[in-house]
């Protein structure tokens, strides 16, 4: 094992944007001067060289500035950052728009993928000098979004917490105590109900105008581009929600109904949605220490990469998990680049998501891991966000194996509540891809219609639940904590699309554990090489894209729950 440098230690050098454009700039007027395919490439590495030292004091003071939102430092420095780097963008889309134009461009694709021709082209249809001032506002409307959030305290059980905190009662075995902690969310989140509406609604007319300026029909079509999604789009995803609504809502909606039944409640309410068992859920048999013994002993004995792997994040002391006053409010994993080192930021408050952080942001920390020592094309990365979910939400089904570790003698508990949470956010992952799109294809719309868009968009996709009574949210504002609306839009269905693959590899796991980790692992180190569809075929199975096939899948695994 080496001896990685912990991330405290890392020194953080704010990014001189204007030497930056200069730099790039230079390098783009040499594309056009190149005389060779593998002068076309060598000023392409070096340009990666520069990029890979941009993303990693951005990465850095994003996680400083996520650990501690109130630090006055790191504030001020991404708020540098969120005025700055779509200057950036622009001089990168001037090097790609050169790099295509290239006589030499046909014979340097045969040196590297040709795919990263694809991301080039695709860049160029979203960023230009022109939209510089509109990505500037979307990144400081977003920072006040975290901001907020982030610094929201709910007042619960006697003591001030943040959401992170406060959803740990959401799952709460006594019924009373979940509907009070839903009643606290939503009658904190009311006094601030201007402020959220007014942020969405400052961040949909940026982004419809960013659309427009580009030439593209909606935002909606610009965040499919955003995301990388070069091989599908609005079309293919509007096919697989209606599929989900036609062969996955009416089978989870049954599912749903029989766990009311077992709980003894009529209907399921939005305090009940995450509750399975009646003498309350499964959590960690361990403490935080505990928890990260058993993940070090699974990675160990999954293989000798993922164990050297979460040696080297534990050695780098890569992971803050405790949820605190003015921490960023969700959980991540991302990478520092220049380091070859990623990072995973998360929120224990006792419940079983806790491990579900060891899992599913360490499938996306493995994978990074495996990108850094694999030497793939930089611009590739892990493929698109369809296929980095994947990694994540697939890992989390290579835990059960060893869920006893964690759990103790409710791992079976564990694993049934897993699978039946992971069918019921099929629905809702959906949902949120169709609110976000008619809210981008209608920018004028008020917040009370953005609404009643979610409460009918919320009868559609999951029949079985009810928010009445339950203050604010029976509005139909429960959309405004799903921090990805407001901060990666279009990004969402991404999760669905990778939880059918994920269900895939369980199923194929449970025949054949090994032969699917190896499967498993293929991916991951050939993740950015194909398109999502071709990548998920090369490891022998069906595109979810396809038709038919989201509803068999889910079909089979429903009937393990």
């Amino acid at each position: 094992m080496t001896n990685p440098i912990k991330i405290k230690d890392m020194k953080y050098t704010r990014i001189n944007v204007d030497d930056e454009c200069e730099a790039i700039n230079a390098a783009t007027e040499a594309v056009k001067r190149a005389k060779s395919a593998k002068e076309l490439t060598d000023i392409r590495n070096e340009m990666i060289v520069r990029v890979k030292h941009i993303q990693t004091m951005n990465s850095l003071c994003f996680i400083r500035f996520s650990l501690n939102t109130r630090d006055e430092f790191y504030l001020a420095e991404k708020t540098y950052y969120d005025e700055n780097m779509p200057r950036l963008s622009a001089c990168g889309a001037n090097f790609n728009r050169a790099f295509l134009s290239s006589p030499h461009l046909s014979a340097a694709l045969d040196l590297i993928n040709p795919n990263v021709a694809k991301v080039y082209e695709l860049a160029l249809k979203v960023t230009d000098e022109k939209i510089v001032p509109d990505m500037a506002e979307e990144a400081a409307l977003v920072t006040e979004y975290d901001k907020l959030m982030s610094e929201m305290n709910f007042r619960f059980k006697g003591r001030n917490m943040p959401l992170s905190m406060l959803r740990k009662y959401f799952n709460d075995a006594v019924r009373a105590t979940r509907r009070q902690a839903m009643e606290c969310a939503g009658i904190q989140m009311m006094k601030h109900a201007v402020k959220l509406d007014g942020l969405f609604d400052k961040l949909v007319k940026v982004r419809a105008r960013m659309a427009k300026k580009m030439g593209l029909p909606s935002y909606a079509v610009m965040g499919d581009m955003l995301m990388g999604r070069y091989s599908y789009g609005r079309k293919e995803l509007r096919a697989y929600r209606d599929e989900t609504a036609a062969g996955v809502v009416p089978l989870v909606s049954q599912m749903k109904k029989d766990f009311a039944q077992k709980l003894g409640i009529e209907r399921i309410t939005l305090y009940d949605n995450e509750v399975y068992f009646k003498d309350g859920d499964p959590a960690p048999a361990h403490g935080p220490e505990g928890l990260f013994a058993a993940a070090k002993e699974m990675y160990h004995d999954m293989g000798e990469a993922s164990g050297e792997f979460i040696d080297e994040m534990l050695a780098a002391d890569a992971f803050d998990v405790f949820a605190r006053d003015g921490k960023w409010g969700g959980g991540y994993c991302t990478s520092i680049d220049d380091y070859g080192q990623p990072f995973i930021l998360a929120n224990f408050n006792g419940s079983s998501g806790d491990v579900d952080v060891l899992t599913h942001e360490a499938g996306h920390a493995l994978a990074y891991y495996e990108m850094f020592r694999s030497g793939a094309d930089y611009e590739l990365n892990l493929g698109t966000m369809s296929v980095a979910e994947i990694h994540s939400m697939a890992m989390e089904f290579f835990a059960w194996k060893y869920a006893d570790k964690f759990f103790g003698r409710r791992a079976d508990d564990y694993r049934k509540m897993h699978l039946a949470s992971s069918l019921t956010f099929l629905p809702y992952g959906v949902e949120v891809d169709e609110f976000q799109e008619i809210c981008y294809n209608e920018p004028t719309m008020t917040p009370d219609e953005r609404n009643e868009l979610w409460r009918s968009l919320d009868a559609k996709y999951r029949p079985y639940l009810s928010t009445e009574g339950i203050p604010y949210f029976e509005k139909g504002t429960r959309w405004q904590y799903q921090m990805h609306i407001y901060e990666n839009p279009m990004y969402y269905i991404d999760y669905c699309l990778s939880q059918t693959v994920a269900h895939m590899f369980l199923l194929d796991s449970l025949n054949d554990y090994h032969g699917a980790f190896d499967k498993y692992t293929h991916l991951l180190r050939t993740a950015g090489e194909l398109p999502f569809g071709e990548l998920v075929e090369s490891v022998g199975f069906e595109n979810p894209l396809k038709g038919g096939v989201l509803t068999d899948v889910t079909s089979k695994v429903i009937r393990l729950v």
